[in-house]
């Protein structure tokens, strides 16, 4: 039997299974309940995030033999041709390559005719850009929001230990932190790290990703606090010795300082802590003054920028090191 991967297997089926998204989801359930139901929604927001999912179980909310419900069932007939996408009722479009006169001609003769198994057509018309004001005009928005690190990281728990993955809770929180809001991500980088080890660690993640770590960031920033140029030097050299991506280094490099930034204005500002603990950022804190933090930012920015242009990385972040000792 074919693998399935982490987010299509574990793809939420009812709206109480989505992630991070309560106000979408208590919106949906009260139209649902009180049959206030609108003739076209307009769901926007970060990629995986949900958006699709709730498209689906919206479609399903509706023509589940027990509704419409706010709780489709999951079991009858409709449910499951849904779910596994045989409905002849439910139509997934790609907008970005069903844009052409044809296609939209196509479409308008098919919404004619009336649905098949279910009371409702529906139509998801995915990857949709530019969308013109007598249209939005015509849809309830719902915006979607980036899921937070506590969720995401509670779900990946979920997930691995309902797919018998060994996973620290430390690696969990790591990809939560490296997926940015995104729970699709989430999981497609759990599926990847579940393949590399019997146990999902935090050096697994960062193994995965080319992530340089915590241990020689601080010693990175160390050395830089302290102006000592060869040393920050010889840890570049290290770093892509181990095959680390110079633009990886140098976005890490911005995080720390960026912590380090905020620790010096705000101690009890509890996110800088998914950087580094508070020990050890606390440590490098009187190596710098908050208008040096500022200008080092401003010129990684910078050297970020010209790595896109660069042939040569390398000499670009040594420059840049050279700048910041």
């Amino acid at each position: 039997m074919a693998y399935v991967a982490l987010y299509r297997r574990w793809r939420p089926q009812g709206f109480d299974a989505l992630v991070g998204q309560d106000a979408v989801r208590i919106a949906l359930s009260n139209a649902l309940t009180t049959g206030r139901i609108a003739h076209a929604y307009l769901f926007a927001g970060p990629r995986g995030t949900g958006k699709t999912s709730t498209a689906k179980i919206l479609a399903k909310a509706l023509n589940c033999e027990q509704g419409p419900t706010a709780n489709p069932c999951n079991e009858c007939a409709n449910c499951q041709r849904i779910n596994d996408g045989s409905s002849m009722d439910v139509f997934e479009i790609d907008a970005a390559s069903n844009r052409g006169i044809d296609e939209i001609r196509d479409l308008r003769e098919k919404v004619m005719f009336a649905p098949v198994n279910g009371r409702y057509k529906v139509y998801i018309i995915d990857e949709v850009h530019k969308i013109p004001a007598t249209i939005h005009s015509r849809c309830q928005r719902f915006d979607f929001k980036r899921v937070t690190n506590e969720d995401i990281a509670k779900r990946l728990r979920e997930v691995a230990d309902g797919s018998e993955i060994r996973a620290d809770d430390e690696a969990l929180k790591l990809i939560a932190i490296q997926s940015d809001g995104g729970m699709r991500d989430a999981l497609s980088l759990l599926d990847q790290c579940g393949v590399m080890a019997d146990t999902v660690t935090a050096e697994t993640v960062r193994n995965v990703l080319g992530i340089v770590g915590r241990e020689a960031l601080h010693e990175l920033v160390r050395a830089i606090g302290r102006q000592d140029l060869s040393a920050a030097l010889q840890l570049l050299n290290r770093l892509a010795e181990q095959g680390k991506d110079v633009r990886q280094i140098l976005t890490e490099l911005a995080e720390y300082l960026r912590a380090v930034l905020l620790y010096k204005a705000s101690p009890g500002y509890h996110e800088i802590y998914l950087t580094d603990t508070e020990e050890a950022i606390s440590e490098l804190a009187p190596l710098f003054g908050s208008d040096r933090l500022m200008a080092a930012e401003e010129r990684l920015h910078q050297a970020m920028g010209e790595l896109r242009f660069s042939a040569r990385g390398r000499i670009t972040a040594e420059l840049c090191l050279f700048d910041l000792c």
